[in-house]
């Protein structure tokens, strides 16, 4: 029997409304709330990966400038998303939440197989997290009203991507609830 986690991708307010605001990322905050009040109650596991940068260091800031800088309220989680006591935080300082973080060691502690992906954006974090997930062997579930992009050439790419090459299923936010059961 498989064992799900949820994973947030980035859901930061220098991804929302910030420095590098997502004006799309606007219609998934909602969907992503409906979902980890689901997990949480069905006892899913929630995990955020965020942003974590440090100042004039980091090598994404070379392409994307200073942004989700540790301590700052740019790296904070969205308020109507905020993490509780029972969640996971998990910083990193690349896109995948998986690049040199303990997240893989944390799933396996929690015997999870399987990882519902959201947040942003489908064509870079979102997309290397599902990449690294599927090379550990986690099955990768993409709701599609739970993931965003710049734009929805980059949204339908990633997603697209993600399908072709990390096996990943497509489905909807409502599907996966309903199969927490």
């Amino acid at each position: 029997m498989s064992k799900s986690a949820v994973i947030v991708v980035d859901m930061l307010n220098d991804f929302i409304t910030g420095s590098l605001a997502c004006e799309r990322a606007q219609r998934i905050i909602e969907p992503i709330s409906q979902l980890i009040h689901a997990a949480r109650t069905r006892g899913v596991p929630v995990i955020y990966t965020n942003d974590s940068h440090l100042p004039g260091l980091d090598h994404e800031s070379k392409l994307w400038g200073e942004h989700a800088l540790r301590g700052t309220q740019g790296a904070e989680i969205i308020p109507e998303l905020a993490a509780t006591d029972i969640d996971f935080i998990v910083p990193k300082r690349r896109y995948s939440g998986f690049f040199q973080t303990d997240l893989h060691a944390l799933l396996t502690e929690l015997g999870v197989d399987t990882l519902v992906i959201t947040g942003v954006h489908a064509h870079m974090c979102v997309q290397h997290t599902a990449a690294d997930a599927y090379m550990w062997g986690y099955k990768v579930i993409l709701p599609t009203d739970g993931i965003e992009a710049f734009s929805d050439e980059n949204y339908q790419d990633g997603l697209a991507y993600m399908k072709a090459f990390h096996g990943a299923e497509i489905t909807d936010i409502e599907s996966v609830i309903a199969s927490f059961g």
